[in-house]
């Protein structure tokens, strides 16, 4: 399989969804929202961009497999032919907000492992993309993640799971551990934009929960061809499942992995003069 000129025609389908997702927004009405949970909305234009994304593929690659955000499909981790893992719009609650912050998100997968990740902001106009053993591009330019050394100097991102508001571990302690020991910790609502961000320099580190495959083996294989680090709460690298997921530059990679492992008993930075 030539992956360069699948990345091509994967990059213009993205696009194209993200024209759509573009042209919604803002959504205005929100009796265009349904749920599929408390606070999980789903939308027409989530609908929408998946059957257009699923038709482009289904006609440049029959014999793929597909699992999407809405439709489902096959699982992924079952052996046969590659399968594209597909969300269709990362950020549905933003979105039906009119909260800047989406994205569409498109990864081939052979053998569990992503090829092909390609994240695309149809708001701002970015295009992530990498393809295995090629490094990772934003807009064609390569992007590669920082240099930050110390947790303590680190800019952090997380999010929550959708069943929030009855788990037992929503993730609120571990935001608490990191903002005690890090320069800031953001929570923008789109997870395949977080991982975008820790690969291009935006963010330092990113934390989850309970996220799914389609939400980050795009933003996964992005974030390792950029250079950094995407384990899950262990140190295993295998974190497509979404279950538990650390992304980082590398270099505070094992210090993240302790402040899960150990909470609130992780060392903490020494206060600067005056604190």
């Amino acid at each position: 399989m030539d992956l360069e000129r699948v990345l091509d025609r994967a990059v213009a389908i993205a696009q194209e969804a993200g024209e759509l997702v573009a042209r919604d927004f803002p959504m205005g009405a929100m009796d265009q929202v349904g749920f599929k949970g408390s606070v999980n909305p789903v939308t027409a234009t989530d609908a929408a961009a998946e059957r257009l994304i699923r038709k482009r593929l289904r006609d440049a690659y029959p014999r793929h497999r597909i699992l999407a955000e809405e439709g489902g499909g096959d699982a992924w981790r079952e052996p046969g032919p590659p399968i594209w893992l597909v969300d269709p719009l990362d950020g549905t609650n933003n979105f039906a907000h009119g909260f800047p912050q989406v994205g569409v998100s498109l990864a081939l997968v052979q053998e569990q492992q992503p090829v092909l990740g390609i994240v695309h902001d149809p708001l701002r106009g970015e295009t992530f993309t990498a393809a295995e053993g090629s490094g990772a591009n934003l807009d064609g330019q390569p992007i590669h993640v920082t240099e930050v050394d110390d947790l303590a100097d680190a800019f952090l991102a997380t999010g929550f799971p959708y069943d929030r508001r009855t788990a037992r571990d929503n993730n609120v302690q571990r935001l608490d551990h990191f903002v005690r020991r890090s320069q800031g910790v953001r929570r923008a609502g789109a997870a395949v934009l977080d991982l975008c961000y820790v690969a291009c320099g935006r963010f330092d580190g990113f934390w989850e929960i309970r996220l799914h495959p389609w939400d980050v083996a795009a933003g996964v294989l992005i974030v390792r061809e950029a250079g950094g680090c995407a384990t899950d709460f262990t140190g295993t690298p295998d974190c497509v499942s979404g279950r538990q997921i650390v992304a980082s530059n590398g270099c505070i990679h094992g210090q993240m992995l302790q402040v899960i492992a150990e909470g609130a008993d992780a060392p903490l930075p020494e206060p600067m003069e005056g604190e």
